[in-house]
């Protein structure tokens, strides 16, 4: 699966690249959390109402746990998918690690 934007964790273990697509996503999303959090850090500055912030920050980690997922099934479906091919069976034990992490 090769393409012009490369996965540096990927590439590092297998030489394989996310989607351009897949990234203009994540890069769309990121942006879109990043506006939020500086939403947040304004509302902090002018002192709303602690529940409006928490509501928001709510809606920020959700947003991230997105993100995490779209990364994760692109990682499954082409990263792990390539090692599994090539016979290396440690990338389980990574994919566990990660999962983990996640939860």
């Amino acid at each position: 699966m090769e393409c012009t934007q490369e996965c540096a964790n990927c590439e590092s273990k297998a030489g394989i690249s996310r989607p351009a697509k897949i990234n203009k996503d994540l890069t769309n999303r990121l942006n879109r959390i990043e506006g939020q959090v500086k939403g947040i850090k304004s509302m902090i500055e002018k002192d709303v109402y602690c529940d409006d912030v928490l509501t928001q920050i709510s809606a920020v980690q959700s947003a991230l746990s997105s993100v995490a997922k779209v990364l994760l099934q692109s990682h499954m479906r082409s990263c792990v998918a390539q090692r599994l091919k090539d016979g290396d069976d440690d990338v389980i034990d990574e994919l566990i690690k990660t999962v983990g992490r996640l939860l």
